[in-house]
């Protein structure tokens, strides 16, 4: 899991160490506040299945810095801005 935290694949996908880290935080929310996971693994390891949806493509943070599923808004969970962290 770390090692996919260190490679700059995942970085470049997202755009960057902060926005990374951004869509992390703000998925890992959504998890804990009830939000089903986009990806089938067999684990409850949250941070796995964020670092698994980052690489697959199932989310992304937009414009405005709200977490997207591709093709849709991510419904559940507080909206955030940049000015809220």
């Amino acid at each position: 899991m770390l090692e996919d935290l260190k490679e700059e694949t995942i970085v470049n996908k997202v755009g960057g160490r902060f926005k990374l880290s951004t869509l992390m935080q703000k998925r890992l929310v959504q998890l804990n506040q009830g939000s089903r996971p986009l990806v089938d693994l067999k684990t409850q390891n949250k941070m796995q299945i964020v670092l698994q949806e980052i690489l697959q493509d199932k989310i992304f943070l937009d414009t405005s810095a709200n977490v997207r599923i591709t093709g849709e808004m991510v419904a559940e969970g507080p909206s955030f801005d940049l000015s809220d962290l």
